[in-house]
């Protein structure tokens, strides 16, 4: 998850302090943190702030921890604090796939673990509740899931203000990419091709489309359409880590960033060659005739395929959609009002301290408003706007003008997720 530098790690329990430990026993004890950490790794969290959690939850267990994250494993050294140097020392290394946002979980993940420290449940309980976490999709929630992309697609389209079929078109397209993604996380292999893949997808039905129909603002609707796919907020929380000082975590998290845009690239590269060997030709038209009021019904659609595709609870269904609307419209309103990075700016800060300003409140995870409300913000289609060109045109000018707008954005995006912690800090890692 994103984002800014966590907190300090919670003091350790103080003598005579009700201890979460009490009765379980030192491998017990460990084991539980293990399964915290995967859970928070496998749920999206940033390296600084799992880590944070760790150590806290680590600590109120009577354990000292040293934890180690990147965005494929995780190397945790443990020590019982109560024993002398080097007796209880323990060292786990654990190879883990990269993390994807879940709200639902996360929550969950936080509340129990937040639950075994209060006494409230035992570790033996906890750890069960976690494990429970594991179990598969229901099919209505992978049926969700694929409605999801394919809102998410269409409702991007219309945000644009693109004409109606190129908005039906990107949601057709994102409905695929949704049945795609869903057939690949059974299948690994599909799962390693599945960026190229989609792009092949969205670039052949744009094309046949604008052909065979009518022209459409291609590049364009193919963007919309990978929407889903784009990782705009790995870029984000890379640079954030960066900042943070999670040099190893942040640098391959970027690099992953970057191969995901380059196969999404390679796969409308292809698509577009098919086409042309084919003798399909794509009548390209730039046109953007939608009223005010299709880009607000769009941001409302918008809002909710992404509570789908984070797969909030459906109680927090309403606060998903207000900090995913509230930060596409400080962003817009800013811009109108400064400029671009500017805009980016505002709204990463508003987001940023509103999230902090929740958990204080709720006593929730903070992500639950902080995802949400940059993800309408994040430089991931500009990139991919920036590389196609970059192929199509053989323009290197073309793609160093991406190259900076995504610059500027990572840097606005970032610059208001450290000031708005600095505006009101966080009492919590998640």
């Amino acid at each position: 998850m994103t984002h800014a530098t966590a907190p300090s790690p919670l003091p350790q329990p103080q003598t005579g302090a009700i201890r979460a430990d009490e009765g379980a026993g030192y491998a017990e004890r460990i084991a539980f943190v293990l399964e915290v950490a995967e859970h928070l790794h496998a749920y999206g969290t940033t390296a600084q702030r799992l880590e944070g959690a760790v150590v806290s939850v680590a600590q109120r267990l009577g354990l000292e921890c040293e934890p180690w994250s990147n965005p494929t494993g995780m190397i945790l050294s443990f020590s019982d604090p109560r024993l002398p140097a080097g007796v209880s020392d323990t060292t786990r290394v654990i190879r883990l796939a990269p993390g994807d946002t879940d709200l639902y979980k996360l929550c969950e993940a936080d509340r129990i673990a937040e639950d075994v420290m209060a006494g409230r449940i035992g570790i033996a309980q906890g750890h069960a509740q976690l494990r429970a976490l594991e179990r598969p999709a229901s099919p209505r929630a992978r049926a969700m899931q694929v409605l999801g992309f394919g809102m998410a697609s269409a409702a991007v389209a219309g945000l644009l203000r693109l004409p109606w079929l190129d908005i039906a078109t990107a949601g057709l397209i994102g409905l695929l990419i949704g049945v795609l993604e869903l057939s690949s996380q059974r299948r690994p292999r599909l799962q390693e091709s599945g960026d190229a893949i989609a792009g092949v997808i969205a670039g052949i039905v744009a094309i046949a489309v604008s052909h065979l129909i009518a022209p459409l603002n291609l590049n364009t609707v193919v963007i919309a359409s990978l929407i889903v796919l784009l990782p705009g907020m790995s870029l984000t929380n890379a640079v954030n880590e960066l900042t943070s000082r999670h040099l190893v975590s942040g640098t391959a998290r970027f690099a992953g960033a970057l191969t995901t845009v380059l196969k999404l690239a390679i796969g409308t590269a292809i698509a577009f060659n098919l086409a042309r060997f084919a003798g399909l030709e794509a009548e390209v038209r730039a046109a953007r005739p939608q009223p005010e009021w299709v880009e607000g019904i769009a941001l409302v659609v918008g809002a909710f395929a992404f509570a789908v595709l984070f797969r909030a609870n459906r109680r927090d269904y309403w606060l998903v959609m207000l900090s995913a609307a509230t930060g596409y419209l400080v962003s817009r309103f800013g811009s109108q009002a400064f400029d671009g990075a500017s805009g980016v700016f505002l709204a990463a800060l508003v987001t940023s301290a509103g999230g902090n300003a929740y958990a204080r409140w709720a006593d929730r995870p903070g992500a639950l408003v902080r995802v949400p409300g940059i993800i309408m913000l994040v430089p991931g289609s500009i990139a991919l706007r920036g590389l196609m060109n970059l192929v199509q045109q053989q323009d290197v000018g073309a793609g160093g003008d991406a190259a900076i707008a995504v610059l500027n954005t990572l840097m606005a995006l970032v610059a208001g997720l450290l000031f708005g912690n600095l505006l009101v800090s966080a009492r919590r890692n998640l």
